[in-house]
């Protein structure tokens, strides 16, 4: 589905990512771990046409997404949860919502509403409140919420669970999987690498720039290297 064959990433003279190659298969739950500064959230960025790519290309269900816009490559069926969540304060959670429906109808729009309060009933309790009122945990809910309006066929989850409570995070992740479930696809970017691992199909562990480790999330959790430098064992 989402294909990274050989990508090179600058910020003017600095190389961000260098050669990396990444896959993600319709329906699975992908994970990318690393450390702060390893480019994990330049490579997801770089999915989404910004920054694009210095060398190397991006593929998506078979077309070349390399140089297309954001917005173009958000249409062909790609949405994302940024880091930060980066809701709109001043709006409800409702208007929040309808943001992420860019081009939808109105009853698809009404059915994409009723489908993410199904997915995050605290949301719809929440309808008409502020998004700059709630707490980081409902705001991430919003985000992904926000997300999912546009019905994609793959999501890109950035540091969903960074700064939540560990009741939050749980919650977080089982609604990943429950998405999952539903026939979306996930590409998760986190920290938190014990949970991420645990609900990942596949990781890819991120170093300086370039990819050093692949495997099943299963073995990536028994592999010491890995339990050494990101499970804290």
């Amino acid at each position: 589905m989402l294909k990274l064959e050989q990508v090179h990433t600058h910020y003017g003279a600095i190389e961000a990512l260098s050669g990396v190659s990444i896959e993600v298969n319709k329906g699975e739950i992908v994970t990318l771990i690393g450390s702060n500064g390893a480019g994990k959230t330049t490579l997801m960025m770089t999915v989404c046409g910004s920054p694009r790519a210095s060398s190397g290309r991006v593929m998506f269900e078979g077309q070349d997404i390399t140089r297309r816009p954001t917005h173009e490559i958000m249409r062909l069926g790609m949405a994302i949860s940024p880091e930060g969540r980066r809701v709109f304060p001043s709006l409800t959670v409702l208007d929040n919502l309808k943001m992420g429906a860019f081009f939808g109808k109105r009853d698809e729009i009404e059915a994409g509403v009723e489908h993410v309060y199904k997915l995050f009933p605290r949301l719809k309790q929440r309808s008409t409140q502020r998004a700059g009122t709630m707490s980081g945990g409902e705001q991430q809910m919003l985000a992904i919420g926000r997300a999912l309006m546009s019905r994609p066929r793959l999501l890109l989850l950035d540091e969903p669970t960074l700064g939540l409570a560990p009741l939050v995070i749980a919650q977080i992740f089982d609604i990943i999987r429950t998405i999952r479930d539903e026939g979306v696809t996930v590409f998760l970017v986190e920290q938190n690498a014990n949970k991420a691992l645990g609900v990942a199909d596949r990781g890819y562990v991120l170093e300086t720039g370039r990819v050093v480790l692949a495997d099943t999330g299963a073995n990536l959790l028994a592999n010491d290297r890995i339990k050494s430098a990101y499970l804290g064992g």
